[in-house]
């Protein structure tokens, strides 16, 4: 009797590991997620709570490291999709614009004044453009999950105040790696002087660019005023919404437990990112500007009219991109922001 006893357990043990997931017991000992930027920025510290609900949900299976500074990438944040694809990167959170340059229907949301607010953002990221866009991109061995958010993109600088595009005749103005901002700033007469953000520190304090255009939440965290920048300008010509992904390789290695884990705790720490990155910058909350002001910097809040002079400078670079991100897509976003 014992010894049928005996055999039925072994029975049972071999018959619990043939049906264990081969994956689940070749999972890494650490999962490498990249960004730009680390806490105490939202954008870190989204990543950061990606990380660590997982490893709280997994019991510790699933170990997940930050890796800020675009490290992984040797500093060069438009190699970072790249770099994912070929299974260097295990996971991003990551810029649409830093990702554009592979992948150009992103560029939708870098074409000049198409989001006028936040809403407006919610729309076309909760909407058909937003599912569409993740759909090309899973289709690039990248499999997206949730959308965070970088913020709207604000301008400052260290000469004067920016009312009109006249005001930003022949200023300096540090810019990303993408030609639609090159193009923008170019139609405002200004002079965009494309770096990475590395490098774009040390250039405004030498005084080597003139200006910058970030979220608000990069501006007071990285202490851009004391860098020269003591003009601000809200504006809103642009927003950077944020993707949390993983490389597809890395993704089928996970069990379908696992995978729901994953994707849960990104969407729940995409929420916690985007709520963090509007804080202080609404309406309703209008605390950090009062920050602002109260280091020396002036705040220029522009209105309905003086946005749109702008709008209408940059209005042939939005077309001419129209047609580029792709002419359905850019018009089931604009649908999507009327509908609000």
């Amino acid at each position: 009797m014992m010894k049928r006893l005996t055999k039925l357990g072994l029975g049972l043990v071999a018959a619990i590991v043939a049906t264990t997931p081969a994956a689940a017991q070749s999972y890494k000992a650490e999962y490498r997620i990249s960004t730009v930027v680390g806490t105490p920025f939202p954008w870190g510290l989204g990543a950061e709570r990606w990380a660590a609900l997982v490893k709280e949900r997994t019991n510790g299976r699933i170990n997940m490291k930050v890796y800020p500074g675009a490290q992984l990438v040797g500093g060069d944040q438009t190699k970072e999709f790249t770099a994912m694809r070929q299974g260097v990167i295990d996971m991003a959170v990551a810029s649409t614009i830093n990702w554009s340059p592979q992948v150009p229907e992103l560029n939708l949301f870098s074409l000049p004044f198409l989001m006028p607010d936040y809403k407006a953002i919610d729309a076309i990221t909760g909407g058909e453009a937003g599912k569409k866009l993740f759909e090309i991109i899973a289709a690039k061995d990248v499999v997206p999950l949730a959308w965070g958010e970088n913020g709207f993109r604000e301008l400052s600088n260290s000469k004067r105040d920016i009312r009109t595009p006249a005001d930003l005749k022949g200023l300096k103005i540090r810019v990303v790696g993408s030609p639609l901002f090159n193009e923008t700033f170019t139609a405002l007469g200004a002079n965009p002087t494309q770096m990475s953000w590395a490098d774009a520190q040390p250039a405004l304090s030498t005084g080597a660019v003139d200006g910058q255009e970030n979220p608000l939440t990069l501006f007071t965290v990285a202490k851009l005023h004391t860098v020269g920048q003591k003009h601000v300008t809200l504006w809103g010509y642009v927003a950077d919404p944020l993707i949390y992904a993983v490389n597809s390789q890395v993704w089928k290695s996970f069990t379908p437990e696992d995978q729901k884990i994953i994707r849960e705790a990104a969407i729940d720490a995409a929420k916690y990112n985007i709520e963090i990155a509007r804080k202080g910058i609404t309406e309703s909350d209008p605390s950090v500007l009062k920050e602002l002001e109260a280091l020396g910097v002036k705040v220029t809040q522009l209105s309905l009219d003086e946005k749109k002079a702008f709008q209408a400078a940059t209005r042939a670079v939005y077309d001419r991109w129209k047609a580029r991100v792709g002419a359905g897509l850019v018009e089931s976003a604009e649908k999507a922001v009327a509908a609000r």
